[in-house]
């Protein structure tokens, strides 16, 4: 689940003036649901002119290598992958992002500045042993050179910044790079299984009715070569990650005004994955667990799931986050122990506000069962998507 809101005025300034822009309107992203969530009913939402400008996540089977690729006619689509490198004190977290958007601007457009499709790109380094969280962000405007994201497979491209599968017999690999003020990172990621499907077979329900849904899997756990970089002094790091991948074309349900999302590789080769939509009393408009063992299969004891908040814990934008946060699963209670608290992100200049998105633990007591990301959205002002 990524936070996508880029704001018409940014659009403008940072692209240029290309004649008419057009309605772009927002770009909103939910994330994944559960094999075993409500089933979907039909029924109308939005626009008239959004539903005939973008087209419907409707079931069908996910078709690879084919949908490592990028789904130019939907609204958002992002790649999204997370990693814990090194143990102890000298454990790191790091993020990359990029997202991709078709805004409503006339397709029939000739010219090739038209800003049709966008492309924006988040990175981030946490490193507690110095107490510095390290982030970047980027936005242009898909050019297919150096702004790129291929069809045919996960190939993505922003200057110096990518992310490209590779595939052979034994084994598929995420190779990726990306660079900041002080910081840089080159990583290759690898994995023998087959994708996560998240949803039905791939359809992820974000709600109660059809529109609310997307297309989405995850490859997890993968196995993590990196180089990571700190001013002169640079380091081979190892350890494990999570790539995302999630098209759509639909917005947030009535009344949400963010959500809480979560993705541990568990220590026994399994999975979980997280989350609730919640309303402006921070209660669960949806929410589902999705919980794997180590052959992909879904686990029968995490099964029921509510977030319990903690904190709170302000950031440097002044808001209030719910951290230390907790799980309850199967009514036992589950702590998500934070790598650092400071790891909130400020994308006011790509995708638009703040969130908190963050290297965890998944603790029982004790004892440590898994690591991951944590994303909260939306607890300094509503989504607008």
């Amino acid at each position: 689940m990524k936070p996508f809101t880029p704001r018409r005025d940014f659009i403008t300034s940072a692209l240029g003036t290309f004649g008419t822009i057009g309605t772009f309107g927002t770009f909103g992203s939910l994330g994944a649901l559960a094999p075993w969530g409500p089933a979907l009913s039909a029924q109308p939402s939005g626009s008239a002119q959004e539903n005939s400008f973008y087209p419907a996540v409707k079931p069908r089977a996910l078709i690879f290598p084919q949908d490592h690729g990028a789904h130019p006619d939907y609204r958002t689509e992002w790649w999204y992958l997370t990693g814990w490198l090194g143990e102890g004190r000298d454990a790191m977290g790091f993020q990359l992002t990029f997202f991709r958007s078709k805004t409503q601007h006339p397709s029939d457009n000739p010219s090739r500045l038209a800003p049709k499709q966008l492309l924006f790109a988040h990175a981030a380094l946490s490193n507690p042993q110095e107490d510095r969280y390290l982030h970047a962000n980027r936005s242009g405007r898909l050019s297919g050179t150096r702004l790129s994201a291929a069809v045919s497979d996960t190939a993505l491209q922003f200057d110096d910044w990518a992310l490209h599968r590779l595939s052979n017999a034994s084994e598929e690999t995420y190779e990726g790079q990306f660079a900041g003020e002080g910081f840089a990172v080159s990583f290759k990621a690898s994995t023998h299984e087959l994708p996560l499907l998240r949803g039905h077979g791939g359809v992820s329900p974000k709600g109660p009715q059809a529109q609310h849904s997307s297309y989405y899997y995850s490859r997890a756990p993968l196995a993590v070569n990196a180089q990571v970089k700190l001013g002169p002094r640079t380091q081979s790091m190892q350890g494990v990650a999570w790539l995302d991948h999630e098209w759509s074309s639909q917005v947030l349900m009535p009344g949400a005004v963010g959500w809480d999302w979560l993705g541990i590789n568990l220590l026994d080769g399994g999975t979980l994955m997280a989350f609730q939509i919640r309303n402006a009393q921070a209660q669960a408009l949806y929410a589902q667990v999705d919980a794997r063992d180590r052959q992909g299969q879904p686990r029968q004891d995490w099964r029921r799931l509510r977030w319990i908040g903690g904190g709170p814990w302000r950031s440097k934008s002044l808001i209030e986050y719910p951290i230390p946060m907790n799980l309850e699963l199967d009514g036992v209670v589950y702590r998500l122990e934070p790598l650092m608290l400071a790891q909130e992100v400020d994308a006011r200049t790509s995708t638009g506000g703040f969130y908190w998105e963050g290297a965890v633990c998944l603790m029982q007591g004790d004892k440590r069962l898994g690591f991951g990301y944590l994303e909260l959205t939306g607890y300094g002002a509503p989504l607008n998507v």
